[in-house]
């Protein structure tokens, strides 16, 4: 069963090295103490791309708090656990980094993230589907900083908020009417798993299958049985019927998605709140909502995604990394990082702050939240991205039907999880 997030479970908790030989995975390095005490001891901290700005004063009060030095250095932080295998080895790797809470799995099984010490009273802050996504068989490896999941945006100028669709066929009825192929009504990078399963968890797909204490059941994928097909065939059509341009297909296409909205060329498109800045700075007069409903009644799903901070395994300094990771956030902390990057906060506390609830954004993420689902942590979600992605665009190319091209998909899934992880 899938897991789902309810409402109050996420809003009322939304409002919010050293070199190889000498130090490895899970040790600390001689002198770790008193490295972490004086004023010449550096920690190094490697934050999201543009999201530096939202920690600067905080990291400057903790550095005089606690007498360190702090160096922050941005990187995507989808692939900082990649350079994290390289450099942290190499002496030349972070304290603290951020990932995102599907891959906190990996980084446990690898060992290159340590296990984080979080009083009871500090846990009880965040979100429980924040906090549970950093859980890997009960022991917790990181402190959630932001929360995210995909939601419709839509250009005022084109579609008015008053006659704005409220289903994905009412989107599907108007790309009917105003696709030109120059422009197009209602644009989604259905192609990708990322947001195809927005349709595929509507009429009954799953990634894994959960027991009644939700652990994956990593045998048992559901995204090929008869509710994954339905919405494979669903999400077939817009691209046969040309309503999706053959442009978005493919890596390239989320340029070609959010360069088409920017020059006012889509009426709505699906992407995540991350785009809210870019939007805004590009001129873009648009609104933003939760997803669309099915033909079946239910909602549009959603994964919700949690960044984090997590301190690595390689370390010299794990203690500091740790206070610094909770000091980050912490609910003061939390909310001056939303004013300056707009990242949702995973602090319950801020559930019902004006700086939240005033925010466009922030509602259709915890209106969306509603029905979104976590991404699994577990390290067999890596052998499903890139064959459903495949499958998908075999779909929106025409080169494969939907029921063909899903059994496929899984049949490659189920092979790599018994070649990489053996059965479980």
């Amino acid at each position: 069963m899938k897991k789902t997030i309810t409402y109050m479970t996420v809003l009322s908790s939304l409002a919010l090295t050293a070199s190889l030989a000498a130090c490895g995975p899970g040790e600390e390095a001689q002198g770790n103490k008193e490295q972490s005490s004086n004023k010449e001891a550096k920690l190094i901290v490697w934050e999201d791309i543009e999201k530096g700005e939202g920690i600067k004063d905080i990291v400057s009060k903790f550095e005089r708090d606690n007498d360190v030095d702090v160096k922050v250095i941005e990187k995507p932080y989808a692939k900082q656990i990649e350079d994290l295998r390289l450099d942290g080895p190499a002496g030349t790797g972070p304290d603290l980094l951020t990932m995102p809470g599907d891959q906190i799995g990996t980084a446990v099984t690898e060992g290159i993230i340590k296990e984080i010490d979080v009083p009871k009273e500090v846990q009880s802050i965040y979100t429980d589907v924040a906090l549970d996504s950093q859980k890997v068989e009960g022991k917790l490896y990181g402190v959630p900083k932001a929360v995210e999941t995909t939601v419709l945006y839509y250009n005022k100028k084109l579609v008015s908020e008053e006659k704005l669709p409220k289903t994905l066929e009412e989107w599907y009825t108007l790309s009917k009417k105003t696709t030109t192929g120059q422009s197009f009504g209602f644009l989604a990078l259905f192609d990708q798993i990322y947001y195809a399963q927005s349709v595929l968890s509507g009429y009954g797909g799953y990634i894994f299958k959960q027991d009644d204490e939700g652990k994956y059941q990593t045998k048992e994928v559901g995204l090929a049985n008869t509710g994954a097909i339905e919405g494979a065939s669903y999400i077939q059509k817009f691209y046969k019927e040309k309503l999706f341009p053959a442009g978005i297909i493919g890596e390239q296409g989320i340029n070609v998605l959010e360069s088409l909205f920017t020059e006012g060329k889509a009426a709505a498109i699906i992407s995540g709140p991350w785009n809210v800045e870019p939007f805004t700075k590009a001129g873009i007069d648009f609104g933003i909502t939760k997803l669309p409903e099915l033909e079946n009644g239910k909602n549009m799903s959603s994964f919700i995604g949690v960044k984090s901070y997590n301190v690595s395994a390689y370390s010299k300094q794990s203690e500091m990394a740790n206070k610094l990771a909770l000091y980050l956030t912490n609910a003061e902390n939390s909310k001056k990082r939303f004013e300056i990057t707009k990242e949702v906060p995973a602090v319950s506390a801020l559930a019902q702050d004006p700086a939240v609830t005033k925010s466009p954004a922030a509602q259709a993420v915890a209106e969306q939240s509603k029905f979104s689902e976590l991404t699994p942590n577990i390290p067999e979600m890596n052998e499903v991205w890139k064959p459903v992605d495949a499958a998908l665009q075999t779909i929106a190319t025409g080169k494969a039907e939907p029921a063909a091209a899903m059994k496929q998909a899984v049949k490659t899934i189920d092979g790599q999880i018994e070649a990489k992880h053996g059965a479980k």
